[in-house]
């Protein structure tokens, strides 16, 4: 069974960061995309943005500039660095692994997800 933790989650006040963390096992790690998104109340879940294993970044148009995601080999855990964060980042986020290949099709996994609330 593949877990995906998560932590780092909080209340911080409008222009505050935090740091999110989520740690898999290394055998997922080493192949999939690791990435974030967000599920604010009433809304559909988005992309914050995600890292493929070689390291290639996608983001949200909203988070360009503010978030940043990277990976950590050694540690097998994926970082979502978030600054200058507003009420309207206020969300639930998940961890996300996705895999997809022509062989073995697509598996993805989510974590169980972490409160962000910003304060204004």
């Amino acid at each position: 069974q593949v877990q995906l933790v998560e932590s780092g989650g909080g209340l911080v006040q409008l222009g505050g960061s935090l740091r999110l963390s989520c740690v898999t096992s290394r055998s997922v790690f080493r192949l999939y995309t690791m990435g974030w998104y967000r599920q604010a109340p009433g809304k559909e879940r988005e992309l914050v943005a995600d890292m493929t294993n070689d390291g290639r970044a996608t983001y949200g148009v909203s988070m360009r500039g503010r978030f940043s995601i990277s990976r950590d080999d050694a540690k097998t855990t994926v970082y979502l660095q978030m600054n200058n964060l507003r009420p309207e980042d206020t969300a639930v986020y998940f961890c996300n692994a996705f895999y997809s290949d022509v062989v073995s099709g697509t598996e993805e996994y989510w974590g169980q997800g972490t409160q962000v609330t910003v304060s204004s």
